[in-house]
């Protein structure tokens, strides 16, 4: 399952929309919306980060709904920056998909 932000983002790497849409089918990748209390759980996350990050931080809002959204609907998110979420959203395990074995949580 994915999120608005990630749909898009990911759409973004296919010719068309229609072969985005495909692939994320194919996939079994199911579009799960975010709901209020994502946003919230991100901007309250945003918040804490930008405060230990003394305002140097060059995070987005898109960061954080997204670590948000999968914290609070799935059982892991499959990212490539795995330190950043890790270290921002405790609690949610994640795991890098071009590594064999990148579960961490």
């Amino acid at each position: 399952m994915a999120c608005e932000v990630v749909w898009a983002e990911v759409a973004t790497f296919f010719p068309s929309l229609r072969e985005a849409e495909e692939a994320m089918d194919l996939l079994g990748v199911r579009f799960v919306p975010m709901d209020r209390d994502d946003a919230l759980e991100a901007a309250s996350r945003w918040c804490s980060f930008r405060g230990q990050a003394k305002g140097e931080s060059r995070r987005i809002a898109a960061d954080f709904l997204i670590g948000a959204h999968a914290l609070r609907h799935a059982a892991i998110l499959l990212t490539r920056d795995r330190g950043f979420y890790g270290a921002a959203f405790e609690g949610l395990k994640v795991a890098d998909p071009t590594r064999k074995r990148g579960l961490e949580g």
